[in-house]
């Protein structure tokens, strides 16, 4: 089934939010979109085609958003978009898969820093309830429209586990 736009997604859309560990350069992102784009193209769940969409922010953020109400993702369905970013990891030699560390944003710059490492720099008022923060545990585009990706530790998980 053709990729559509994110924003054509029902709010109630799945969505999974991959955080590259550094920054990747053109190159590297058009690798990783058009593969991306080739996976989604294919991508079924039980022989049904998958109404999916993907979206590329802050050269750090894929987005990969898909229609369960108009046809079911499986457990194979989701293995095996797993295992094409594992390939893509491979491929770019970058970490994709990886939701351990907490991710901010210094001045114009994201940061990518262990939870240990987070909490050390809220102790020491290097970040702050007012620091942007990302939360890749969302997992609906609606929480995505509502603000719930980016925003102030203050209003993100990040407050009750770290402040």
């Amino acid at each position: 089934m053709p990729c559509v736009e994110l924003d054509q997604l029902p709010d109630h859309a799945r969505l999974w939010i991959f955080a590259a560990e550094r920054p990747l350069n053109t190159t590297e992102r058009d690798h990783l979109l058009s593969a991306v784009d080739a996976f989604l193209e294919q991508w079924t769940a039980h022989g049904m085609p998958l109404t999916a969409a993907r979206d590329w922010r802050y050269d750090h953020f894929l987005f990969v958003g898909v229609d369960e109400q108009a046809s079911g993702v499986s457990g194979c369905s989701i293995d095996a978009l797993m295992h094409s970013l594992k390939q893509l990891e491979v491929d770019l030699d970058v970490k994709l898969l990886d939701y351990a560390p907490v991710i901010y944003k210094h001045g114009v710059s994201i940061e990518r820093v262990s939870r240990d490492r987070f909490a050390e720099l809220a102790r020491f008022g290097k970040v702050t309830l007012d620091t942007p923060v990302y939360d890749n545990t969302i997992t609906s585009v609606g929480e995505l429209r509502s603000g719930r990706w980016e925003g102030p530790v203050a209003n993100s998980w990040h407050a009750r586990a770290f402040f």
